[in-house]
């Protein structure tokens, strides 16, 4: 560390002992930050190195300052989270715990005011108390005013939500996120690019990344990733969303996030049926191993950098839904592979299984753009050809053995 940002540190410490250790309501803190701006700047610098100094602030009056200073062009104060299905309601309890705003709309309105009234989704988070400050509604007017918007809605849902939220509320906030991992079926379209067509003159910005969301209501560390080509604002969304146990990571590498967070959900399912064929942790390693492999090369024909891939929207979420029996796709996998019908398991599940579209919307990807996707292929087959699981594995451990190319 140089000796300006030791310096830079030093006072820092000193100013904040003086200034923020008394406060103890939230609102002291922002006042002290907004009056102290100037200074704060001042004292930390905008180096890069001083910018790593935030993950080390024990306090809370800390880290706001720290926000208000460096990212004073972004005023969040009430975010709309559209989609109250686990991931929804994950990250509608997170912030509104870390004291923000936090609106959560659903489309069901009887299910919404369930959750309205007994402070649960007992649907999808059973046994998680959601905060009373928490509003929650089915009205997309209440998402009127809104300093940010998150849609976390299936992937098969984005579009028609999104065109509904237009007619409801007119103007939308300058950020928009997408926390939506799949691709649309016919057009081959990432989640952004949906939202860039229906909200031109907003910024979009996508967030994904190795994250369960039954870990993160229980307040277990996570790591994510938001991307947008626009670096200062997806800098800025990660100092307001990010936190101690919820660490936010940036890139510029939009596309490459996107395919990774949905690509990903097609192998959990190939990990799956692995697992309910009873194959053998050799034999899953190579297939999570194999499926990186076609993850990179098909995202890299879509528009993706294959380095991105190795990172946490990439390999980091295909590790955690390939290994987890918290993975709604890698449970649709284990019971396919145990000899129930995709019909079966389908009826019985209250959540959506996003690697069920993501299988045919890659694989007419892989076919326009004549990429070899075998895991893919198979895993389609079985989907939505009613190829048994066990001939879709043959027809794998019968192909040519070739040099490794990763």
């Amino acid at each position: 560390m140089d000796s300006n940002l030791c310096c830079n540190a030093l006072c820092f410490r000193r100013f904040r002992r003086r200034y923020c250790q008394p406060a103890r309501d939230r609102s002291d803190y922002y006042l002290a930050s907004t009056n102290c701006r100037k200074i704060t700047i001042l004292l930390l610098g905008l180096s890069r190195g001083s910018r790593d100094l935030a993950p080390s602030f024990e306090s809370f009056a800390a880290r706001a300052w720290y926000r208000a200073a460096l990212y004073s062009k972004v005023k969040i104060g009430k975010i709309a989270i559209l989609g109250a299905g686990s991931w929804g309601t994950a990250l509608a309890w997170l912030w509104t715990k870390d004291g923000r705003e936090v609106w959560l709309w659903g489309h069901n309105p009887d299910r919404m005011a369930r959750i309205r009234e007994t402070c649960e989704n007992s649907d999808y988070l059973p046994r998680l108390t959601l905060p009373r400050s928490l509003r929650v509604t089915s009205d997309l007017s209440d998402c009127a005013a809104a300093d940010l918007v998150i849609f976390a809605t299936p992937s098969t849902a984005l579009r028609k939500v999104g065109v509904q939220l237009q007619q409801a509320i007119g103007n939308l906030p300058p950020v928009v996120l997408s926390c939506v991992k799949g691709i649309e079926h016919g057009t081959g379209m990432r989640m952004s690019q949906i939202l860039t067509e229906l909200f031109p003159s907003q910024k979009i910005a996508v967030l994904s990344g190795p994250n369960l969301a039954v870990e993160v209501v229980q307040n277990l560390p996570a790591a994510t990733v938001i991307g947008c080509y626009d670096a200062e604002c997806a800098t800025s969304l990660q100092a307001i969303l990010g936190s101690q146990r919820f660490r936010v990571y940036t890139s510029q590498e939009v596309t490459s996030i996107e395919l990774g967070g949905a690509l990903k959900n097609v192998f959990a399912v190939a990990a799956g049926i692995s697992d309910g064929l009873g194959l053998g942790n050799n034999s899953k390693a190579a297939l999570v191993t194999r499926s990186l492999a076609e993850l990179v090369r098909l995202g890299v024909a879509m528009g993706g950098s294959a380095q991105a891939f190795y990172g946490l929207s990439g390999a980091g979420d295909l590790i955690v839904t390939c290994y987890s029996d918290q993975s709604r796709n890698h449970t649709v996998g284990t019971r396919l592979g145990r000899g129930e019908s995709v019909m079966q398991i389908t009826q019985s599940m209250k959540m959506v299984a996003e690697g069920i579209p993501t299988a045919r919307s890659a694989f007419e990807c892989a076919r326009r753009l004549k990429v070899d996707t075998p895991i893919i292929d198979q895993v389609y087959s079985v989907l939505y050809e009613q190829k048994k699981p066990t001939v879709a594995l043959e027809e794998v451990l019968n192909r040519d053995q070739k040099a490794e190319q990763l």
